[in-house]
């Protein structure tokens, strides 16, 4: 067992250590739900302490979230995300996801505040949502555990500094419309006419990897200056 004494050794255990730490913090509660007000009044932080509605609401702001899509296209029928509802975290409302993103390509980036190949991704789709203007909409979904606490998912979007459209999948409907994975983080693909285009549980390294991806799957090319 002497191997398990080095540096090395000891530093791979204090990390796997401090990272269970962080997955036992950030993990829902059983009995946690999302009052009949939405996420607006849902109270939950990195723990279960009390979150006033002043300090969410603080959060919010700090976060400074652009607004979550809107569209008033007639819905395609065959629209995977038709009739799918989420929690917009820029104002805390519920949003018809199907109606929000008709007749519009969509690139989901499904993620999680306790995925740590997350916080290095996340600044790519934050890129690619300035970038893309009109041309599509970028939207990020967080998972079902841990999305009823939208004053730590405020506070982490904040840290990281990252500015994008985001919703919280408080019951994995999102994530079962279409039929992402339970890898995180996973991008999805979806055209123009709703349907999913492709499915990638894998971590986007740089923009132009998610750029070229694009081009392939939705025929939009936003290589190069990607304006």
């Amino acid at each position: 067992m002497k191997h398990l004494k080095t540096p090395a050794a000891k530093a791979m255990i204090a990390f796997v250590v401090v990272t269970l730490g962080l997955i036992v913090a950030l993990w829902p509660r059983g009995g946690d739900t999302v009052p009949a007000g939405g996420l607006e009044t849902a109270g939950g932080g990195i723990t279960d302490e009390a979150i006033s509605p002043e300090m969410l609401a603080q959060a919010r702001a700090e976060a400074a979230l652009p607004p979550c899509p809107q569209s008033s296209a007639p819905v395609p029928a065959g629209a995977a995300l038709n009739g799918v509802s989420a929690y917009c975290l820029t104002d805390g409302k519920p949003i018809d996801l199907g109606q929000a993103t008709a007749g519009q390509p969509v690139v989901i980036n499904m993620w999680a505040v306790w995925c740590l190949p997350c916080r290095k991704e996340l600044p790519v789709f934050a890129e690619l949502y300035r970038r893309a203007g009109d041309r599509l909409d970028v939207l990020a979904v967080h998972a079902r555990d841990g999305a009823n606490k939208p004053y730590a998912l405020l506070q982490f979007l904040d840290e990281v500094d990252v500015r994008i459209p985001t919703v919280a999948d408080v019951d994995g409907t999102v994530a079962k419309a279409l039929r992402a994975p339970r890898v995180f983080p996973s991008t999805i693909l979806v055209r123009a006419d709703g349907t999913v285009a492709s499915i990638s549980p894998r971590v986007f390294d740089s923009y132009d990897e998610l750029a070229e991806l694009i081009t392939e799957e939705l025929g939009i090319d936003l290589t190069g200056g990607g304006s």
